[in-house]
Order: structure tokens, then sequence, then C-alpha cells
């Protein structure tokens, strides 16, 4: 199930995904939302109280001058809190409820009305809004509760699965849109994101491994998003994995966190923007896990800085690497560079460089 896909179901009926912790539901969803420019709120269900959705009483109160209010001169008006006004202010976006195991009957109960009316205290929102949940199921959700039959039946249910190879390829280039993280520098970020996926992509049944144990489900376990953490830590000891093993291993657990260490000490990955300055050095190592960690470095940085100069210089080292036979391995960086003209139309089309890549690229939108 695709992110594009989840999307286009919800215009036909509130989508409820159902996936262990830590696997990115919340953060795809909420990636291809922004992604086709829809506001998005965010409401963890777990924090939240049955007045935050069926509205706060108010006697005779004015909720807002900008926002209509059905039966507001009624004695008693019930106030929609700030989510639902800010999304009946933009005509449309994505309401996500995230966490829906983890809330009360009491709160699954005042659910009920905002998922099949649309309706939050007095204050209807616009059919256009999208409903999309996500809940891990109650057996492993943080104080979990099996949802109410009314509640799950106003769902389409979808079970999200993680792709090793496609959460490989795109995690480098973060989907796109990589947060601005304090006291890490995002190009090394970038390098140690390749790294990672670089290594996931050699080990991909590392990428997610939840113990059965109920003890050790409490400690490190690796997941797509201890992973992240882990790209994080190394990228804050400056590309030094003895020196970021302990956080590591915290991540994701010793043992997937000491093979990684090891493995990323063998590496010695080039500078990629040193790479794009300078595209005639770059050579094929032999390697298709470090291979694959250069070009993926290489995509990463392009698409943190777009200009012609680096674009092109980028399509030369996946000219330089096709040529040497490893089209493959290049593959993902190229689906990650290819996607810019989307955004930057005016970026011009390497025709010779891009040859060796035709078949990958009329597959799939670029």
């Amino acid at each position: 199930m695709t992110q594009n896909n989840i999307l286009k179901l919800a215009k036909a009926a509130p989508v409820l995904i159902w996936g262990p912790p830590g696997v990115g539901k919340s953060a795809a969803v909420v990636s291809a939302a922004r992604a086709e420019d829809l506001h998005v709120e965010v409401v963890i269900a777990s924090i939240r109280e049955p007045q935050d959705f069926i509205g706060l009483p108010v006697i005779n109160g004015r909720i807002a001058d900008d926002v209509h209010v059905s039966g507001s001169d009624s004695l008693v008006s019930y106030a929609p809190p700030g989510w639902a006004k800010r999304l009946a202010k933009a005509g449309g976006g994505v309401l996500f409820l995230d966490e829906i195991t983890t809330a009360p009957p009491a709160v699954q109960a005042a659910l009920l009305r905002v998922v099949l009316d649309r309706v939050v205290g007095d204050l209807p929102l616009p059919q256009e809004i999208l409903i999309i949940a996500a809940a891990n199921p109650p057996e492993i959700a943080a104080g979990g509760w099996d949802l109410a039959p009314p509640l799950a039946n106003r769902f389409i249910h979808l079970q999200w699965t993680v792709e090793p190879e496609d959460w490989a390829n795109r995690f480098p280039a973060y989907w796109g849109s990589p947060p601005q993280l304090p006291g890490i520098n995002p190009q090394t970020w970038e390098r140690t994101r390749s790294l990672v996926a670089a290594f996931i992509r050699r080990r991909p049944e590392l990428l997610l491994q939840l113990p059965r144990e109920a003890d050790a489900q409490g400690r490190a376990w690796p997941s797509p998003r201890t992973w992240d953490f882990a790209s994080r830590v190394l990228a804050l000891m400056d590309l030094d994995p003895l020196a970021a093993a302990e956080g590591i291993a915290g991540a994701v657990g010793e043992g997937p966190g000491m093979e990684f260490v090891n493995w990323a000490r063998e590496q010695d990955l080039p500078d990629p923007e040193e790479l794009l300055r300078k595209s005639e050095k770059f050579r094929l190592s032999g390697r298709g896990d470090r291979d694959f960690a250069v070009l993926s470095s290489i995509a990463a940085a392009v698409c943190r800085e777009v200009t012609e100069e680096r674009w092109r210089a980028a399509w030369r080292i996946f000219a330089k690497a096709a040529q040497d036979g490893a089209a493959d391995v290049a593959a993902a960086a190229v689906r990650e560079v290819a996607a810019l003209r989307r955004k930057h139309p005016e970026l011009p089309l390497p025709k010779e460089e891009v040859r060796a890549f035709l078949p990958l690229l009329q597959g799939g939108d670029e």
C-alpha cells in the first residue's frame, strides 16, 4: 500500500492504518499530504479528552469571528478545538488521528461523529477533508484498547507493511523533506543516512525486528524509526562509528548496532560535495553496498541544494556508474534526482547521461 493510494482511498471513506510501532505510518502519511500541499492536523488520540472531539460547552459564547458555527444562537454552544478551526479555515486537508488504539472508550465514543459526519462540536468540517488514522495492535500499544465496533466500522482498514528495499531507496533523501535538527550538520547527516540505507540494503531483515518477549519489547530494537535515530547519532559523532557505537546500540539494539558499526568502519565514504565539484574523480569501488551509499549521498546532496551545475554533475556520475556496469546500483539515486524536475522544470534533460536509465524512468512518473 503506497502513500498516494492511502490518500486516494481516504477520498472514499476514512482510512485506518494498522502496523507495529516505529514503521513510519505517521511520517509517511504526513509526508505524502505535504507533498500534495495539503494542510495537515495531527491529533494524538491518547492524550485527548472527549471534549476535544465533542466540543467544550460554552454558554452564549462566541467561538471565532472567522468560523461559522451552526446553532451558535442557542443557550449552549459546543466550541471546537484549535485543530478543527484550523482545518475549517483551510477549507480542506488531512485530519490524521494517531495512536487511536491508545484512546480510552470515552474518547473513542467522542470520535464517532467526527469520523462519520465530519462534525466537531458545533463546527462542520469541510467535506473535502481526508480522515486518516493510525493504530498499533492493542496487544503492543501503550495501554492499548480494542476499537469499539461502531468506531471500527467507520474505517477502511489497511495493513501497513515496510519493504526494506523501498525504505533504503528513499531514506537517504528523507522522502524529499529532511527536517532541520539542531546540532546536526545537514551534509553529514545525508552521508550517515546513506550509510544506514546501504547497510539495510545489505541486511534487509534487520530493518524491523519487534521482539516476541514483552520485556525485550521495552528495550532497544531495530525499526525504521530507530535506524533513523542511529543515523542521527552517527552524524552527531562526525561519522565516527566507534564514537557513536553506544548510542547506535541504544537505538537499534546491541546485536544489530554492533554489526552496523563494524560494517560502517570499513566503508570510508568520499565527500559527495567533493564529487559534485569534481565529478571526473568518481570511481566505483566494486562493492555494491559501498557504491550504493556513495551514489545515494550524491542524490541526497543534490536534493538538498538544487542548481543546474550540481544537477548536471550528478547525472555525469550516474552515467559513469552505468557505463561501468552499475546501473542497478544507481537506480534509487537516479529516481530521487530525476524526480526533482517536478518542482524544478527549468532543469535541462541530460539526454546522453539519461539514456542508460530510460527503461527505469519510463516505468515511473519521471
